[in-house]
């Protein structure tokens, strides 16, 4: 290996883990495949993965100085359509059927691809993700509804935030404030009697940063504790934020509006958690940006996560059942991974998404702030603590008793 040829792979390398970090995938993920790819480059690496940062030490048997490559990144967001086609290429490249030249290019390719899905597609995904939400929150019909309005709304900022940092900066609490604000005047002019505290939340959901607290939790369980605990952490300040603005949000609707007395209104039937539970799936494959070749496998997966929990918590309480339907996900998306030879988050994260408790968290936030549940939840504490854990448990159980072929 000559020089040039050791430039080439540690840019590579570098440009791959960049592209990698920016899809949102885990540290340990990130790190064990960026190993696999470095082995068969036939170079020594070693890599360090935050949230925040990512630092790489490259190095050849034939050349003495190593390559030291540091660089401040912005924490990524799920794009797990970008994630598999990477994927392809890395798996393509490793088979000798593309020289790295190739691969580099197809790389460049891959990062200035626009997403599949048109912004209008992406706005009644929201809004549709957030009404099936509530409607599995225990919601009426008038409470998904207004809840599915305001999705249309929060796609809206999602959208302007793009195109403006300082919109960007805010993001967060700005979403609850105008959540908060038209729930209540919703409440006021259209709706009398819906639950203002649940639609707010449901409206936010695709904000509260349950999926990264479960990915923190899973980082620190495999010993990356810096990359956990800073994941850990900026997910709080973001619960945080979203929690003030709804605050914010809310008391200045009952300001403007007036305060409206709650009138439970009826629930809808039990069949309605299927109906909401594939809404829910299948607004989350534009969201995430999956591959249309691989959203029904990802909607298989949540049904898989959701159920078998719901199964499960009729036997086991205190949310135990959890570890069964991360069990289930983690043992489907490994399978999927075999058979479909393609990374297993693609379809864990759709599994993910219907169990970690960041609904949970944010009612505990807001009974410890206030004194009220909106939602009947008692120990929503010490409930919303254990299930974090067994989700973390029964990803471990699943890896260990069939192990994925793929670091991703």
């Amino acid at each position: 290996m000559d020089l040039f040829e050791f430039i080439r792979i540690r840019r590579f390398i570098v440009k791959l883990g960049k592209m990698l970090h920016k899809y949102g995938t885990p540290a340990f993920r990130l790190e064990a495949h960026l190993a696999e790819v470095a082995a068969y480059l036939n170079v020594n690496a070693s890599f360090i993965s935050t949230p925040t940062s990512l630092t790489f030490v490259i190095w050849s048997d034939k050349h003495e100085e190593e390559y030291n490559h540091s660089a401040r990144m912005q924490p990524g967001e799920l794009d797990l359509g970008s994630l598999a086609r990477t994927d392809e290429l890395v798996s393509s490249l490793i088979a000798g059927e593309r020289t790295l030249a190739e691969a580099d290019e197809r790389l460049s390719e891959i990062e200035a691809k626009v997403k599949y899905f048109h912004p209008l597609g992406m706005m009644f995904a929201y809004s549709l993700s957030t009404g099936s939400f509530a409607v599995l929150m225990g919601a009426s019909m008038l409470d998904a509804a207004a809840t599915s309005a305001i999705g249309l709304i929060m796609y809206l900022f999602v959208f302007w935030a793009q195109h403006s940092r300082r919109v960007l900066y805010m993001l967060e609490p700005a979403v609850a404030i105008v959540a908060g604000v038209l729930a209540c005047a919703i409440a006021h002019y259209l709706q009398p009697g819906i639950n203002i505290r649940l639609v707010v939340l449901s409206s936010i959901i695709i904000f509260i940063p349950g999926l990264a607290l479960a990915i923190g939790l899973a980082e620190l369980s495999s010993r990356h504790v810096v990359s956990g605990t800073a994941r850990v952490m900026d997910a709080l300040m973001q619960l945080f934020k979203l929690y003030f603005g709804a605050f914010l949000g809310i008391s200045i609707g009952f300001f403007l509006f007036s305060e409206v007395e709650h009138n439970p209104l009826t629930k809808l039937p039990s069949w309605s958690l299927f109906v909401a539970v594939l809404i829910l799936c299948t607004a989350l494959v534009p969201i995430f940006n999956i591959r249309l070749k691989h959203a029904p496998f990802a909607i298989m997966c949540g049904f898989v996560g959701y159920f078998s929990t719901y199964w499960a918590s009729k036997y086991m309480e205190f949310g135990l059942g959890t570890f069964v339907g991360a069990f289930a996900v983690g043992i489907f998306a490994n399978l999927f991974s075999r058979i479909a030879k393609a990374p297993s988050t693609i379809v864990l994260m759709q599994g993910l998404i219907v169990l970690v408790p960041g609904s949970k968290t944010y009612i505990g936030l807001n009974s410890f702030v206030s004194g009220k549940d909106f939602v009947q939840a008692e120990h929503i504490g010490q409930e919303t603590f254990v299930i974090f854990m067994s989700l973390v448990a029964g990803l471990i159980f699943a890896n260990v008793i069939l192990p994925s072929r793929k670091a991703l």
